[in-house]
C-alpha cells in the first residue's frame, strides 16, 4: 500500500495552489497568444502573397495589352533600345522584374538576368499566332523560386517571358515570423511572471490559512491568531474561520467549566453520601431517631444527587434537544406549569397572559417557566401573597415578595451552579436558573433578573418577536382574564 502511494507520488506529484495558478495563467495566455501569433502572421503572409501576385499579374496583363494593341518585335524588349522609355520600361517600372526575349521557334534573343528556362510550351508560345497568348508557371533558378509567365507577340514573330522572384516577398514574411515568435515569447514570459505574482497574491493567503488550520489540527490550540484581512472570498473564509475557532473555544471552555462546576456539586452529596454508608455497618447500635435521621439523609442526599444528574444532562443537551418547534399558546404553556408547580410547592400561582402565539419548542418553555416558579416558592416560602406569571408578547415575568436578591448577586444568577450566599442553605444545585437562561438564548432570546419594588423579585425571559406568530383577533372571554388558582 505504501509503496503504491509513493509510486502515485512520483506520478503525480503535488503542486501548490500558487503553482497550479501560475502555470494555468501562463498555459492560457501562451496558447491564445500563439493562435494570436498563428492567425496574425497567416493573415499577413496571405495578404502580402496575394498582393505580390496581383501586382505581377497586372505587369503580364500590361505586356498583354501592349502586344495585343501593337505590332511589336523581339528586338523592341531589348535592353539597349535607344527608346528609354519603351514597352520593356513599362513592365519593370512598377515592380523589379526580370525579362527575356523570345524569337521565332523560341530562340533566346537576349537573355535575362538571371537566364530563364524556356521549356516547350515557352516554345510553343513563341510560334503562336495570336497576339497576347499567355501561359503561367513556377520555376526553381539558382536556387530562388520565381513566378514566370511567357506572352506571345503574335504571327510567329517571338514571345516576350517575365519573372519575379518569390525570394523578397519570402524574407520579408520570415521577418514577420520571427519577430511574431520573439513578440509570443516575450508575452509567455511575462504572462507568467504576472501569474505567478498574481497567484502568490491569491494563493498566499490561502496558505496562510491552510498552515493555521493544520497548526490548529496538530496542536489543538484553538487561540491560534488567523489572518483576515482583505473584503474578496479569502477573506470571508479567514473571517469564518477565526469565527469558527472562536466559537470552539468558547464551547471548550463552557465544556471545562461545566465539568470542573459539575464535579464540585456532585463531591458535596456523594460525600454526605459515602459518609452515611460508612455508618450502615453499626446501624444495628444506632438509635431509632438516629436510624431514621439516616434513612432520610440518605434519601435526600440520593434525590439531590439524581436532581443534579437529570439538570446536567439537560444542560450538556442544550439546543441539541431533539423537539422540534411548533406554534405554541404561551398562556397554555404558563398554565400547565402554574398547575405543575402548584402540586409540587402548594403555593397560590396567578397567570396573567394574553393570546400570543410563538414558533417555539413547548416543552423547553415549560420547562424554563417550571424553573422560574419553583425558584420562586423556594425563596419565598413563607410568603402569603400569590407568585404571579405575566406574559405580554415574547416577554416572560415570574414575580414573587420574597426577600429579593442582592445588588452584587444580580449580573450573576443565571451562571451555572451560582449559589448566592442567603441560598446555600437551601435545596438545589444551582442549574435552574441556568437552564432558563440556556432556554431563553436557543429561542433568541435572553434572561433577565431584578428586584420588585415593594420587595421579591422579578426574573424572566424574553424569546426572539420573529418567533410571535399572528393570529386572527378574537374576542375575549372571562376566562382570559387573570385566574387566581
Amino acid at each position: 500500500m505504501d509503496h503504491a502511494r509513493q509510486r502515485l507520488a512520483i506520478l503525480h506529484p503535488r503542486r501548490s495552489l500558487g503553482t497550479v495558478f501560475a502555470l494555468s495563467f501562463a498555459c492560457v495566455t501562451a496558447a491564445t497568444t500563439l493562435l494570436g501569433g498563428f492567425l496574425s502572421y497567416n493573415a499577413a503572409a496571405r495578404m502580402v502573397r496575394v498582393d505580390q501576385d496581383g501586382v505581377f499579374r497586372g505587369v503580364v496583363s500590361d505586356l498583354h495589352q501592349q502586344v495585343a494593341q501593337r505590332h511589336l518585335s523581339p528586338s523592341d524588349y531589348f535592353s539597349a533600345s535607344p527608346d528609354h522609355d519603351g514597352p520593356r520600361d513599362d513592365l519593370s517600372r512598377r515592380i523589379r522584374t526580370d525579362v527575356q526575349v523570345l524569337g521565332p521557334a523560341g530562340r533566346v534573343e537576349e537573355h535575362g538576368y538571371p537566364v530563364l528556362p524556356v521549356r516547350v510550351a515557352d516554345r510553343a508560345a513563341a510560334s503562336h499566332a495570336t497576339a497576347g497568348h499567355t501561359i503561367y508557371y513556377k520555376a526553381e533558378i539558382e536556387g530562388d523560386r520565381y513566378r514566370v509567365a511567357t506572352v506571345a507577340l503574335g504571327g510567329g514573330r517571338g514571345a516576350v517571358q517575365v519573372a519575379q522572384q518569390y525570394s523578397d516577398t519570402e524574407v520579408l514574411l520570415r521577418e514577420l515570423q520571427e519577430r511574431t515568435v520573439e513578440l509570443s515569447a516575450t508575452v509567455i514570459v511575462v504572462a507568467g511572471l504576472a501569474g505567478w505574482w498574481l497567484a502568490r497574491r491569491i494563493a498566499g493567503r490561502l496558505v496562510r490559512l491552510t498552515r493555521v488550520a493544520e497548526d490548529v489540527a496538530r496542536t489543538g490550540r484553538l487561540d491560534t491568531a488567523v489572518p483576515v484581512a482583505g473584503p474578496d472570498e479569502v477573506g470571508r473564509l479567514g473571517r469564518a474561520f477565526d469565527g469558527m475557532l472562536g466559537r470552539l473555544a468558547a464551547s471548550e471552555e463552557v465544556q471545562r467549566r461545566l465539568v470542573q462546576d459539575a464535579g464540585h456539586e456532585l463531591r458535596t452529596p456523594l460525600t454526605s453520601l459515602q459518609t452515611n454508608v460508612a455508618l450502615l455497618d453499626r446501624i444495628d447500635r444506632l438509635p431509632p431517631q438516629a436510624k431514621a435521621d439516616l434513612i432520610a439523609d440518605m434519601k435526600s442526599e440520593t434525590r439531590e444527587l439524581v436532581n443534579l444528574v437529570n439538570e446536567l444532562v439537560e444542560l450538556a443537551a442544550g439546543d441539541r434537544d431533539a423537539e422540534q418547534p411548533a406554534d405554541t399558546a404561551l398562556s397554555g404553556v404558563a398554565e400547565e406549569a402554574a398547575a405543575l408547580a402548584r402540586r409540587r410547592t402548594g403555593r397560590e400561582i396567578l397567570v396573567e397572559a394574553d393570546s400570543t402565539v410563538v414558533r417555539a419548542r413547548p416543552a423547553a418553555i415549560q420547562r424554563a417557566l417550571t424553573n422560574l416558579l419553583e425558584n420562586a416558592a423556594k425563596f419565598d416560602q413563607d410568603g402569603t401573597e400569590p407568585v404571579e406569571v405575566a406574559i405580554k408578547g415574547t416577554r416572560v415575568e415570574v414575580r414573587d415578595r420574597g426577600p429579593g436578591i442582592a445588588e452584587a448577586d444580580l449580573p450573576r444568577v443565571f451562571d451555572r451552579f451560582y449559589r448566592a450566599d442567603s441560598a446555600r442553605s437551601l435545596p438545589g444545585s444551582g442549574l435552574g436558573l441556568a437552564i432558563v437562561h440556556a432556554v431563553a438564548v436557543t429561542h433568541g432570546g435572553t434572561a433577565f433578573a431584578r428586584n420588585r419594588p415593594g420587595g421579591g423579585a422579578v426574573i424572566g425571559f424574553t424569546l426572539d418577536p420573529a418567533s410571535r406568530v399572528e393570529r386572527p383577533p378574537t374576542t375575549p372571554t372571562a376566562d382570559s382574564a387573570a385566574t387566581p388558582r
